[in-house]
Parts: C-alpha cells; sequence; structure tokens
C-alpha cells in the first residue's frame, strides 16, 4: 500500500455515464412502483416530473462545483472548499449515509427477489454471492467495471424497451384504462397535490447515480468538462425513462390499490402484459441491474471514505492508501463489504430510513457551495452571474429542504441521530472544534 498513489486517469464521458447509469439502476423505476404508486396515490408519472426538476437544479450545482474541484470527495469536498472544513465533515458524515448503506441496499433486494424465486435456498446464500461478486470486481478496478457497466445498462435498457412495447400492445387491446393518452398518471384533480410531493420525496433517490459519479472526478480523463456533463446526461435521461416507464405502467394497471402486494407491483403487471417468459427475463434483468447498482455504489462509498482518509478526517494510513497493484481504495472497499453484510440481519425499511435524510442533506449543501464559492468568494454578481449562481441553487436548497421535510418521522429521527454522532467525532478530531479538521492541499 502507497499513501502517496494517485489515481490513473482513464474515464472518458460515456464510462462514467455508465457508472451513473448502473448505480442509479435503471430498473428501480420497477421495484420502486408499487409503494409509489399507494404514497403518490397513483400519480407517478407526476412525482417522477416533480423529482426530475428538483434534481436538475442541484444536479446544476453539482456540475458548477465538479469543474472548480475535480477531485474525489463529491458533496464532502465541495462544502469543505467552498464553505466550511467543519461544515464539510458534517456534510460528508452525513453522505456516509447514502454511500455505505445503498450496497446494502442492493443485496437485501437481490436476496428477496430470488428467495421468492426459488424458496428452497436461503436469501443469505444470495446476499453472500452478490456482495463476493461485487468487491472482487471493484478491488480489481475501474476498468474491469466499466466493461461490465456496459452490459448491465444495455441489458437494462433492453428490457425497458420490450417491457413499454408489451404494454403499450396491452393498452391498445384494451386492457387497463385502454387508451394511451391521459393526464391522470401525472395529476388526478380528485386528489391532494400532496401526495404528488410525497411520492417525489421516495422516488428522489432512483437518481442517486447522478452525484455518484463526481466521486469518480480524479479517474475522469478532463473531468472539469466530462463531469457536468454526465451529471446531466445521467439525470435528464434517467428522468425521462422513469417518467416514461411509470405513466405507460399506470395505464395498464390504473387502479394502484389492487396489488396484490405492492412491493411486488412490477411483477404483476409484467405478467399481465407479457405471462411467464418476460417474467423470467425480468428477474434475470433484476439481477444484473442489481449488480451495477451495487458495484457502483460500492466504487462511489470508497472512494468518498478515500477522499475523507486522504484529508486525515478518518484515519489516513487505512483510508488515504490505494492499493500497490490495482490502484484502487482496497481498505475502504472491504469495510464497505463488512458493513453489507448486516444485510443478513437488519430490514429494508430501517436502511432506506437513513439513506432518505442524509441525500437531501448532501443536495442542500451541494447547492449552497455554489453560492459560498461562486457568488460570495469568487464575487460572480453579475445579473448572469445572480441568476446561475445565487437564483438556481437557492431553488435547489428550497426544493431540497422541502422534500426532507416531506419525509416521514423515522427517517427524521434516524437521519438526525447519525449527524449527532457525527458532531460528537467532528468535536473530538478538533479538540472541541479548538482545530480546523486536516484539509488536503488542491493543485489545481
Amino acid at each position: 500500500m502507497s499513501e502517496t498513489r494517485e489515481m490513473k486517469r482513464t474515464l472518458t464521458l460515456l464510462p462514467v455515464v455508465l457508472f451513473g447509469f448502473s448505480f442509479m439502476a435503471l430498473g428501480t423505476v420497477f421495484s420502486t412502483y408499487g409503494v409509489a404508486s399507494q404514497i403518490s396515490h397513483g400519480m407517478v408519472a407526476g412525482s417522477y416530473i416533480l423529482a426530475t426538476i428538483v434534481m436538475l437544479f442541484t444536479a446544476y450545482s453539482y456540475g458548477q462545483m465538479a469543474k472548480v474541484f475535480p477531485i474525489a470527495g463529491s458533496a464532502y469536498t465541495y462544502t469543505q472548499k467552498a464553505i466550511n472544513p467543519h461544515v464539510g465533515f458534517l456534510v460528508g458524515w452525513s453522505l456516509l449515509m447514502d454511500y455505505l448503506l445503498i450496497p446494502l441496499v442492493n443485496y437485501l433486494l437481490f436476496g428477496i427477489f430470488y428467495h421468492a424465486a426459488f424458496p428452497n435456498i436461503p436469501s443469505s446464500v444470495w446476499i453472500l454471492s452478490m456482495l463476493i461478486l461485487v468487491t472482487i470486481v471493484n478491488i480489481r478496478g475501474v476498468k474491469l467495471a466499466n466493461k461490465a457497466n456496459i452490459f448491465i445498462t444495455i441489458f437494462g435498457v433492453a428490457f425497458i424497451i420490450l417491457f413499454c412495447v408489451l404494454a403499450i400492445q396491452a393498452i391498445l387491446h384494451g386492457e387497463g384504462t385502454g387508451q394511451l393518452l391521459t393526464s391522470l398518471p401525472f395529476y388526478n384533480p380528485q386528489e391532494s397535490f400532496s401526495f404528488i410531493i410525497a411520492g417525489a420525496a421516495l422516488l428522489c433517490f432512483s437518481f442517486l447515480g447522478f452525484d455518484s459519479v463526481t466521486t469518480f472526478s480524479e479517474e475522469t480523463i478532463q473531468p472539469e468538462r466530462n463531469i457536468p456533463r454526465a451529471v446531466f446526461i445521467i439525470t435528464i435521461v434517467g428522468g425521462l425513462i422513469f417518467t416514461t416507464v411509470s405513466y405507460i405502467a399506470h395505464n395498464v394497471w390504473p387502479d394502484y390499490m389492487s396489488f396484490e402486494n405492492p412491493d411486488s407491483a412490477s411483477h404483476e403487471i409484467i405478467l399481465l402484459v407479457s405471462g411467464k417468459f418476460v417474467d423470467t427475463f425480468f428477474l434475470v434483468g433484476t439481477a444484473f441491474g442489481i449488480f451495477g447498482s451495487a458495484m457502483a455504489s460500492q466504487a462511489s462509498a470508497a472512494r468518498v471514505l478515500y477522499a475523507m482518509g486522504r484529508d486525515g478526517q478518518l484515519p489516513k494510513k487505512y483510508f488515504g492508501s490505494l492499493h500497490s497493484k490495482f490502484q484502487t481504495p482496497v481498505n475502504n472497499i472491504l469495510v464497505i463489504s463488512l458493513i453489507s453484510l448486516l444485510a443478513l440481519v437488519v430490514s429494508l425499511t430501517l436502511v432506506a430510513s437513513f439513506i432518505n435524510f442524509g441525500a437531501f442533506l448532501a443536495f442542500t449543501f451541494v447547492n449552497l457551495s455554489v453560492i459560498g464559492h461562486y457568488f460570495i468568494r469568487k464575487r460572480q454578481r453579475t445579473i448572469k452571474g445572480t441568476f446561475l449562481y445565487l437564483i438556481f441553487p437557492v431553488i435547489g436548497a428550497v426544493l431540497d429542504i422541502w422534500l426532507l421535510l416531506s419525509l416521514d418521522i423515522h427517517s427524521k429521527i434516524l437521519g438526525s441521530i447519525w449527524v449527532v454522532v457525527g458532531v460528537i467525532y467532528l468535536t473530538y478530531i478538533t479538540k472541541g472544534f479548538k482545530m480546523r479538521p486536516p484539509e488536503m492541499e488542491l493543485s489545481a
């Protein structure tokens, strides 16, 4: 191991976008559709549009910060450099809720889906097999992961296209609403708009792939240009796909209260429009999607830990080192794998409660970082600068806080506890805030 090694810049725009799509797991629209339908009272497409709008403002801010700080660390680095090292640490601490636990969510889903399909095989076997495979791929480095991402993304897009074609055919033959054009999936005047907001608060996490790619800045060629582009491509394309699929799914099965099990609603819809063969295809696609998301999320989390370790805000000797052969943060990958073993004992609901809170908190501070760096520090206060570096990020921050406050009480309580623990640790490493947290010197 070496503390002074640097990551190699090998990723171009396309591989970075594929990492984002893999992290996002485009097939997640099927996994969350039933629950989102009940939360939004059938207005899933409307919730996705609102979520896309919110994420575009935040994606804009991520892109602006990636231009000036093209290094690993994402929201943690941006806040640390643009606002304050202490605040940066706490944002990084909050971000860990997402990055450390999202791989765990993928392993849980894999265990749940495949144990249901093959009841004689314990879910623990599925969880451990996926965890080991993902860990090996990420240790070997991003080149191997990139090859897997290409296949995973193509497979996921192919299934989505197949589903849409079959669903449209079913609708034209009188299934569901029997019509392709209706506004009800977007807004039902008989329902409160608050249900769309509640749905958006859940569905924003389908977009987490756009911010994960910023953690690969140090491995990306021309990150100042390619990272912002990747962020917008991932957000816009993801939003379009999620909205389209949910719109069509609603028209196939408009009665959101009639699902036997909301968690497996997509399974019921797919059986309705296609039968067993495509359902098997869906099961295989789920495995590929979960593998891609787990691989990308584990890799991103490892790089966030690497950034914090390199800065000395976590033990530098362990977290801030790279493997001598693979030049990947192997120690961090192993730590995340150990945490992911909790998938054997915890519930999906409990894990999701942590993830929700951390994401919106981190998103909020990325928007504030744009204001801190460009509008305050760089004094870009022309009319154009005021719009780009004050008004746009303020809108993004307000929208993120709005959805954060729309989360359930359990998310708020568990998230607040995690933040308090972070404050205690920060107090310890700074000797009661008498010292600045260790900070990395930038060469760019």
